[in-house]
């Protein structure tokens, strides 16, 4: 799998829930292992992010995860990009630490607490499986979008001409 199988917005399968995972087969492990591919061939591309699409497919190598304690700590804004989501950034609010029970592809029970940007990253990829974006969570806050530059500075986005118009929102 490359880059260009990864699925990117407004593609309406990215709005749909997960099906919940009952049992490991050569099928899920496939899939996983095309995840991987795809996320390694991106960050060839993507030296500024080495490690965040990674630990993303870590994640999504649980099955069945979810958050048991989330308002956890304090919320607090931090930068966000999305493979789904093409060359868009956002300032997104999260909280700094949840607590995740997930099970691992043998089918034993896992329960993590993550604290600062891992508990970021738990939570962007727990909502996909919720058909939730990062965008989703800063629609309404105009400031909070942004696109990187050649020169790897973020700078903010014309919200009415470059996101509202961009098709992302549900």
């Amino acid at each position: 799998m490359k880059k260009e199988d990864i699925i990117v917005l407004p593609n309406p399968s990215l709005r749909q829930k997960s099906k919940k995972v009952s049992f490991v087969d050569d099928s899920v492990k496939e899939l996983i292992d095309n995840m991987v591919s795809a996320t390694l061939d991106w960050e060839e591309n993507r030296n500024h992010e080495i490690g965040v699409a990674l630990a993303a497919v870590q994640i999504n190598d649980l099955r069945r995860v979810v958050i048991i304690k989330e308002n956890f700590g304090k919320i607090e804004e931090d930068f966000e990009g999305c493979l789904s989501v093409s060359d868009m950034y956002g300032k997104v609010p999260r909280y700094t630490k949840v607590k995740v029970e997930a099970q691992d592809l043998e089918g034993n029970t896992i329960r993590v607490t993550a604290e600062g940007f891992l508990a970021r990253i738990f939570q962007h990829e727990i909502d996909h499986t919720n058909g939730k974006l990062f965008v989703d969570h800063i629609k309404d806050k105009e400031d909070n979008f942004y696109k990187l530059k050649e020169d790897g500075q973020l700078e903010q986005l014309d919200y009415e001409k470059d996101v509202k118009q961009s098709n992302i929102f549900r």
